[in-house]
């Protein structure tokens, strides 16, 4: 199933688990659900994975690529930012609590700042599929604490990168939007 947020091209896509003494099966999402609910294509070309210990807050990043994200372990807060200057939601934001209970997925489109910390004391195993090859040139990165976005992280001391600390406020980034 997919849900629809108040952001659009934000996606939630939930399927159902099936259970057994063996553990359990989950089809993490359905390509045809996902293109229509975009009214778009989404052709996935890359895989990539993200192993952060507990506390660790991987900061508010954008890139020019559609992704499917989704934590296999742990708990993670997810927070997803609009940062399309063109959008009618520029600077909204969704949080969510992913965990082993409700394990869903994240369509984000290309443009969407994406960011989450590991909020347990078990570190998280986070996949992504993109559309696109990583290269280094197209991403946009805002201050994980910025003012403007009010991020409410329910960790108070998180591990970020050097990189994830020196990122611009929103509004350094688009004084135009600022006015």
């Amino acid at each position: 199933m997919v849900k629809t947020t108040s952001i659009q091209g934000l996606l939630i896509l939930e399927r159902p688990k099936h259970q057994d003494e063996r553990g359990f099966f989950r089809e993490i999402f359905h390509l045809d659900e996902v293109e229509e609910a975009l009214n778009a294509e989404f052709n996935g070309i890359q895989m990539n994975h993200a192993y952060s210990e507990p506390s660790v807050l991987r900061g508010i990043h954008a890139e020019s690529w559609n992704k499917i994200v989704y934590p296999i372990n742990g708990q993670i807060f997810a927070a997803i930012a609009d940062i399309r200057t063109d959008s009618p939601t520029f600077g909204k934001v969704e949080t969510f609590v992913i965990d082993d209970l409700n394990k869903i997925a994240l369509f984000v489109s290309k443009g969407l700042a994406n960011s989450y910390c590991v909020t347990f004391d078990a570190p998280v195993d986070y996949i992504y599929l993109v559309d696109s090859y990583y290269d280094g040139t197209d991403t946009r990165a805002v201050a994980w604490d910025d003012p403007d976005l009010n991020i409410a992280w329910p960790i108070k001391n998180p591990i970020i990168s050097e990189r994830d600390k020196k990122n611009p406020k929103l509004r350094d980034l688009f004084p135009e939007r600022f006015k």
